[in-house]
């Protein structure tokens, strides 16, 4: 992935050195024209370049001189996410990212980005793996690796592929290790922090730690998933739901192989011949409004689905969103086997 500041270029360079930028971006060729502060100014594409020189501006001058003075661009945090699905499908590849004051900081490629979601991820990744030893008595799970990958980072590779640059990991047993591997995260235009569990705080007490959070919604998963979900649609779903907090759920078709009785204090009332029932279980990822982080006690074991009952008690809208894809909890060793096995042909 390049780095965003590939495709800036300050205000007062010359036109010859935007013309060496615009050939090492090659098929990505725009620029962002910043001032001193990162702030956008305006972009410019080889075209611009060449309908500079017709006018007879020479290489020597400066880019301020032929610039497109009103790029489009996208404000982090937006909550709107149509314009960036209109973007995306109205074919405009390369967009800068823009914070409050205007400054870039992050520019998508939707030639290698399919959304760009205001979102901030939480990644639970503290726990033992006990049962995966003794893969894991020197490695976390979440490091272990799937295919090439690490399973963390096959989750922050997809989650990263939606848009979302901003990570909290949440860490503890050989935690160091993990914020060793991932580091801050600048290389690949992501922000990662650490949130350390002195003691084990559940599948969502660790959030309570979290005080300054970018965005309004808030996604948390698990770090031992595997799975291939559509985050932009799960976001979108929520929206379109007007939901506090969402859980992504598994169907499981239970077909009974006899005729099922229903009775009413022992007479029979109905029955059904070989039926089929379909449960949902708990997919271990959630998005939620930053507003529900209120319920979650600070520095006590608390667990996601504590949550939702505590939601569901203050009648605020709960809803499932049934994943239709491929998910797979890497929790014990035939999981990890089968891992291996569908890494080869699942797309990601």
């Amino acid at each position: 992935m390049r780095n965003f500041r590939d495709h800036l270029i300050t205000s007062g360079e010359t036109i010859k050195e935007a013309l060496i930028k615009l050939d090492l971006l090659a098929k990505d060729a725009i620029l962002f024209v910043v001032d001193e502060n990162d702030n956008l100014i305006g972009s410019l594409t080889d075209g611009d370049v060449r309908r500079g020189l017709l006018k007879g501006i020479t290489i020597d001058d400066l880019v301020n001189t032929i610039i497109q003075s009103n790029p489009r661009f996208i404000r982090k945090g937006d909550r709107d996410i149509t314009k960036v699905i209109e973007y995306r499908e109205g074919n405009f590849r390369i967009i800068p990212v823009l914070d409050k004051d205007s400054k870039v900081v992050n520019v998508i490629n939707f030639r290698e980005t399919r959304s760009y979601l205001p979102v901030d991820a939480v990644i639970m990744a503290g726990g033992r793996g006990t049962r995966l030893q003794p893969l894991t008595d020197t490695v976390p799970k979440p490091l272990l690796k799937v295919g090439d990958k690490a399973i963390m980072e096959h989750n922050v590779d997809r989650l990263s592929l939606y848009g979302i640059d901003d990570y909290w990991f949440s860490v503890k047993y050989l935690g160091e290790q993990i914020e060793e591997y991932f580091g801050n995260g600048s290389d690949k235009n992501r922000n990662i922090d650490y949130v350390w569990e002195e003691i084990p705080l559940g599948t969502i007490g660790a959030v309570s730690k979290i005080k300054n959070f970018e965005h309004d919604y808030i996604l948390l998963t698990n770090s031992d998933i595997l799975t291939n979900l559509d985050y932009e649609h799960f976001f979108v779903d929520f929206l379109e739901q007007d939901a506090d907090f969402s859980v992504v759920t598994i169907p499981y078709k239970v077909n009974v192989p006899y005729a099922v009785l229903e009775t009413d204090d022992r007479q029979i009332t109905d029955f059904k011949e070989k039926p089929s029932y379909t449960y949902y279980s708990n997919g271990g990822i959630y998005l939620m409004k930053k507003s529900v982080l209120k319920y979650i006690p600070e520095e006590l074991f608390y667990n996601a689905t504590d949550l939702m009952e505590k939601l569901i008690k203050e009648e605020k809208k709960v809803i499932s969103y049934s994943l239709s894809g491929y998910w797979l909890d890497v929790g014990k060793h035939e999981d990890f086997e089968k891992a291996q096995r569908d890494i080869k042909q699942i797309k990601f």
